[in-house]
Parts: C-alpha cells; sequence; structure tokens
C-alpha cells in the first residue's frame, strides 16, 4: 500500500514537472513574464495579498525541482520499504519540495520567507530523521546556520520599509543607492548561510547524516540552491556594486572544498564537498555578473548531481551500510548499471565534452577569460576545476576498478524500482546540458580564442584526472602523505578546522564564560555589587516615601519653604 501511494505521488509531480517544463518553453520563446496578486482577505482599508510572479525562469526551475523529487520519491518506496515511518518520510518530502514552490514563485519578501524558513524547519526534520545522537548534532549545526540567514531576511524585510512595499521587483530599477547597497549585502549574508559559503560551509557535509534520497534532493535543486536563485532574482541590484570581496569568498570555498574532497573517505561526504564547490562556482560567476549562466550551470548540476546521490545510495545498501570507499572495489562487476549511471555522473560533474556539464562549465570558464579579473582568482578557478576531476577520478579508482577493498559482507542487489528512478536522470545528464543550452541562449556563443586558451579546461581535466589516479595509488601517496603529516591531512580535510570553528569553538568558550559569570555573579561581590544594588536603591527611597506618608506638619513645611525659595529665584 505505501508502495503504491509513493508511487502515486512520484507520476503527479512528474506530471506537474513536465507541464511545467512546456509553459517554462512557451514563456521562454515569447519572452513573456506573468504578474499575479490574490487577494487572501480584505477587511476595511487593510487587504492581504499573496504575489507570485511567473517567468521562464522560475517555471524550468519548478520543473527540474518536480522532476527531480519524483525520481527521488520513486526511489524511496525501495529504499525506505524497511522503515517504520516511511509514509511520515514521504509528507516530510512533500513539505519539503512545497517550500521550494514557495521560495521560486516569491516576487515578495515575506512569502520568500515563508519558503526559505520551511525549507530551515524541515530540513531539520529530514536530518534528524534517523534518530541518534550524530543525527541530532548534524540537525542542530543545519538549523542554527541556516537561522542567521533568516535574520539577515527578517532585516531585509524591515529594510524595505523605506520603499514603501515589499514586493522587491517593482524597485530593482530605481532604488536609492544606500538602501539598496544595504540590501544586497543582507541578501548576500543570507544566501551564503543556506548555500553554505565560507564561513557557514561546515553545516553541509553534516547534513549527510539525513537519508540518501533527502541528500539526493537537498544537494541537487531544493535548500542549497535556494540562497543562488535568490541572488538570481537580486542580480541587477547586484551589477551597480563591487562584489569583488564576494567573488574572493565563494572562489576559496570552491577550492577548499575541492582540497577537501581528495583528503576525504566517506562517499557521501565527497559527493556532499563537491556540491559545496559546484555552489562557490556557481556564486562566483554570479557576483562576476553572469547570472544566467549560473541558472544554467545550476540547472544542469542538479541532474547530474541527484543521480550520483540516488547511485552512491544503492552502492551503500550493497556495502551493507558502509559508506567508506576504502571498502569498496570492483563494484563494475557486481553493479554494472549503476556504476554506469554513477560513472556518467561522475564524468558530466568534471566537464566532460558534450556531457550535461561541459556546456556550462566551459561556457562559465571561457567568460572567466573574458572578465576582468586578476591572475589570482584566475588561478583559482582553474586550479578548483582540476581538483574536481582529481577526487572524481579517485572515486572512481576505489569504488569501481581493480582496487581490492576490505570490505568481506555484502549484499550486491539492484532493485528495479531504484534502477527506474536512474534512468531518467541519467537521460538529463547526457542531453540536458545541450538542451538547456539551445533554449536559454537563443543565438550562438561565438568566442574566439588562442588554441592554448580554447584547450586550457581540457589539459586541467586531463591534468585531474592523471593527479587523482597517482595519489590514489597507496605507496606514493603513503610517501607524500603518510602518518608523518597526518596532521596536514585533517587540516585539508576538515577544510582548514571550519566544522571545529562552527562547533566546539563556540560552545567551549561560552560555557567557561557562563561558569565564569556563575561564580562571580551568584557566589561573589558581583551579587551584592551588581545584582541587589537596585533592589537596595528602591529599598532607600522607599524608606523616605514611607516617611513622607506619614503626614508629618514639619515635612510639609519644610517642602513648602524650600518649593517657594526655589521659584522665588527661578
Amino acid at each position: 500500500m505505501f508502495i503504491n501511494f509513493y508511487k502515486y505521488w512520484s507520476l503527479i509531480l512528474l506530471l506537474i514537472s513536465l507541464l511545467l517544463f512546456y509553459f517554462g518553453l512557451i514563456f521562454l520563446l515569447n519572452n513573456y513574464s506573468l504578474f499575479l496578486d490574490w487577494e487572501l482577505i480584505s477587511f476595511n482599508s487593510v487587504s492581504v495579498t499573496m504575489s507570485m510572479y511567473l517567468d521562464w525562469m522560475s517555471f524550468i526551475f519548478m520543473g527540474g525541482v518536480l522532476c527531480i523529487s519524483s525520481m527521488v520519491i520513486l526511489y524511496s518506496s525501495s529504499y525506505m520499504n524497511a522503515d517504520l515511518f516511511k509514509l511520515r518520510f514521504l509528507f516530510i518530502v512533500l513539505l519539503f519540495v512545497l517550500s521550494m514552490m514557495f521560495l521560486i514563485i516569491s516576487p515578495n519578501l515575506v512569502s520568500i520567507l515563508l519558503g526559505w524558513d520551511g525549507l530551515g524547519l524541515v530540513s531539520y526534520c529530514l536530518v534528524i530523521y534517523y534518530q541518534n545522537f550524530k543525527s541530532y548534532n548534524a540537525g542542530m549545526l543545519t538549523i542554527l546556520s541556516n537561522r542567521i540567514g533568516d535574520v539577515f531576511i527578517l532585516i531585509g524585510i524591515s529594510w524595505l520599509f523605506n520603499m514603501g512595499s515589499w514586493n522587491y521587483i517593482y524597485y530593482l530599477s530605481f532604488m536609492d543607492n544606500e538602501i539598496s547597497l544595504w540590501l544586497v549585502y543582507l541578501l548576500t549574508l543570507s544566501a551564503f548561510t543556506k548555500s553554505a559559503q565560507i564561513p557557514f560551509s561546515s553545516w553541509l557535509p553534516a547534513a549527510m547524516a539525513a537519508p540518501t534520497p533527502v541528500s539526493a534532493l537537498v544537494h541537487s535543486s531544493t535548500l542549497v540552491t535556494a540562497g543562488v536563485y535568490l541572488l538570481i532574482r537580486f542580480s541587477e541590484l547586484l551589477n551597480y556594486f563591487n562584489m569583488s570581496f564576494f567573488l574572493l569568498i565563494s572562489c576559496l570555498t570552491m577550492f577548499m572544498s575541492g582540497l577537501a574532497a581528495n583528503f576525504e573517505y566517506d562517499l557521501k561526504s565527497i559527493i556532499a564537498l563537491s556540491t559545496l564547490s559546484q555552489l562557490g562556482l556557481m556564486m562566483s560567476v554570479l557576483f562576476m555578473g553572469y547570472y544566467t549562466i549560473s541558472y544554467f550551470h545550476m540547472l544542469s548540476h542538479a541532474f547530474f548531481k541527484a543521480l550520483m546521490f540516488l547511485c552512491a545510495g544503492i552502492i551503500i545498501h550493497s556495502m551493507n551500510d558502509s559508506q567508506d570507499i576504502r571498502h569498496m572495489g570492483n563494484l563494475i562487476n557486481c553493479l554494472p548499471y549503476t556504476c554506469s549511471c554513477f560513472c556518467i555522473s561522475n564524468l558530466s560533474l568534471c566537464g566532460f565534452p558534450f556531457l550535461s556539464g561541459f556546456y556550462s562549465k566551459d561556457l562559465i570558464l571561457e567568460y572567466l577569460m573574458f572578465n576582468y579579473s586578476n591572475i589570482y582568482i584566475f588561478l583559482l578557478f582553474y586550479i578548483s576545476i582540476g581538483l574536481t576531476v582529481s577526487y572524481s577520478f579517485r572515486l572512481i579508482y576505489f569504488c569501481f576498478s581493480g582496487y581490492n577493498g576490505l570490505m568481506t559482507y555484502s549484499n550486491f542487489f539492484e532493485d528495479n524500482l531504484m534502477l527506474y528512478s536512474l534512468l531518467l536522470l541519467t537521460f538529463l545528464s547526457v542531453v540536458g546540458g545541450s538542451l538547456l543550452f539551445w533554449l536559454i541562449f537563443p543565438y550562438p556563443i561565438f568566442v574566439c580564442f588562442p588554441i592554448f586558451m580554447k584547450l586550457l579546461p581540457l589539459i586541467f581535466i586531463l591534468l585531474g584526472s592523471w593527479i587523482g589516479y597517482i595519489m590514489t595509488l597507496m605507496s606514493i601517496y603513503d610517501n607524500i602523505f603518510g602518518l608523518i603529516f597526518n596532521y596536514t591531512i585533517e587540516f585539508f580535510s576538515y577544510m582548514w578546522f571550519m566544522p571545529f570553528f562552527s562547533t566546539y569553538l563556540i560552545y567551549n568558550n561560552s560555557l567557561f564564560f557562563s561558569k565564569v559569570s556563575s561564580s562571580f555573579m551568584d557566589s561573589s561581590w558581583g551579587e551584592f555589587l551588581i545584582s541587589n544594588s537596585f533592589l537596595n536603591l528602591i529599598n532607600y527611597f522607599n524608606s523616605f516615601y514611607s516617611i513622607y506618608q506619614m503626614n508629618n506638619v514639619k515635612i510639609y513645611l519644610v517642602s513648602f519653604m524650600i518649593i517657594f525659595f526655589f521659584m522665588m529665584f527661578v
């Protein structure tokens, strides 16, 4: 019964996604957009309205989100089959998708907050779904990091009072310079928390405590892309200001996460760090001013990242719930279909020619060469691309090649429902990039470069794949980064100790300060000097007041004389 329920919802979401894709194509071809203002309630002069802004961007993105959600729900019907609360899981996932829909269609910061906050709260419910201490800690880190972004959105809502309305879409072109500057800063910081840029990066790998279908949904098209989508909507404002500092931060996020993934051994954490790297790429392109290309990469990335997580879920199931890639090896003989899909998504992530990720990544790198950025940003971009290929080939070597893992007990089984859900996503990972490229850009983009510059992305892809293979060979790896340099490995794999800064560094010191303040305030002179001082002062004045109320003639006479003399001198 529950499996059928999952199938029904999967079919419904797939049909709605096809309908939204169709509307998106019509709106795109006709360059048409629609603004709907729906009055919910009217009382005297007060009216509560719900606004919706529908254009080709919102329609195509909603279609992509619902398409991925339908495949994830179909996959979950088999993945969560043995779970006791599978119906609750389905409803939480549907609520998650609904929150994302609110966020996409809103031209109003208040209704954006409704979807934004909904994503944060529902993601907390999903991260703590497996009820253990690791999940609780990860869920708390996730929701507290996202609450910072919610606060910035709330301040932005109050700041928009200066304009008279929260429908930002009216004011993007002629907003006052000072108002728009502060609004851009607030929205960029809130987008950084949701999209896990530095210094809010530590919650994204921690959110891997959620079930794998949730990870596929969160890391491809919903929670982490919400910040990117919000800034795409405000891209007209971003173009007025110098965003070079935020560009540097997003480039460093891309570089650090790519470096950390090369030292990680947890399968889901490696894919999570690759998501973080791609989010840094989207953000940096956005701050360079190419918001359409950022949107294009966000869509193409969503398809192959969802496929990658679903394949990882099947592999983890087959490995008796072990996520360590050192336990794997030679899986291509045991799980041929899953490994093929995983390799397609992995190569698409690397930017392998004529797969989905190639069209957006190659375009980004070519526009980077045209951009007026310095050599530091240029090198960071290309090194990050090389690191992406490096950890991807390292993953392929450890999981699928002739590497012999340490796992003794395995349960290799490819479930039909899971495999069906991979079909559509594999198709979109291969042809989705070219399809979207031809649709979004109405005329061919012609860029003319010297042959070396044109081949530079391909050179870095090949160089990264070679380094990834070389670094996985145990003898070389041990000689360079062996037990002697273990501290270096930890430094890189923990993204320069950022998870510790976000957790232990905050609450360890706060516990110490609370102990100090408790001993000073409750057990020392602080109780007498600070806590009781105001109370003692009030008691002192009350003693005079009580005497005054005894109706003594002398007091009235003296007070009369003082007031009389005061009036005479004034």
